[in-house]
């Protein structure tokens, strides 16, 4: 299976690396239009500042192909600021656009709890979730974040609690997205990787 890492300049591109890796998964870095081509799979990792991961994709002319890829049925999985840029906009950047593959906004989390919200939590889920399969219902997952999306409508399958109820994964068709770091959460998020692994596989 070939699995591309978008490249952008930034992010945690080898923490998630090395956790496929762990799982016996090769991945590739895709950072041109022409890497998305041939690739299973795609994941978006994302650590930073939502305008500038947007506004690098554009310079690289990578946000037309990503979002064909996901039109052609290609998996993609979105990590953290990768599941933000999944929406048309966020009130950490509003002045740029995501990648609008959902309608609803990116919110700055209440600043009535410690942010950012860094650390470890539980997941509610609502809906059936092909990542969190093989999952225990009481896990802890990896939070690093400020902003996220409160909303995201019937592909909103689990949510966390941080001074609001947000997002934490999101799923339909082939989108796939989490809020918290699966390669930080130990072997809970190893399950959550090797999940979309499966998922992608089943899409070839």
């Amino acid at each position: 299976m070939n699995i591309a890492l978008v490249e952008y300049g930034a992010g945690n591109l080898p923490s998630v690396e090395r956790a496929l890796t762990r799982l016996g998964v090769e991945s590739l870095r895709a950072s041109t239009p022409e890497a998305f081509a041939g690739c299973d799979a795609l994941i978006l990792p994302g650590v930073g500042h939502f305008g500038a991961l947007m506004r690098s994709l554009g310079e690289r002319a990578l946000v037309a192909p990503l979002r064909d890829a996901v039109s052609r049925g290609t998996p993609l999985l979105g990590i953290c600021l990768g599941l933000q840029a999944m929406f048309a906009t966020s009130e950490e950047a509003p002045g740029d656009a995501g990648l609008a593959l959902f309608p609803q906004k990116v919110s700055a989390l209440p600043p009535v709890d410690r942010l950012p919200h860094m650390g470890w939590n539980q997941l509610r889920r609502e809906r059936p979730s092909k990542l969190l399969e093989g999952v225990p219902r009481d896990a802890y997952f990896y939070f690093a974040h400020s902003y996220a999306a409160l909303d995201a409508g019937d592909a909103g399958v689990a949510y966390c609690d941080h001074g609001a109820s947000f997002v934490a994964v999101l799923e339909r068709e082939n989108v796939f997205a989490t809020q918290f770091h699966p390669e930080k959460s130990g072997p809970v998020g190893a399950q959550v990787l090797s999940n979309f692994v499966r998922q992608a596989g089943g899409k070839r």
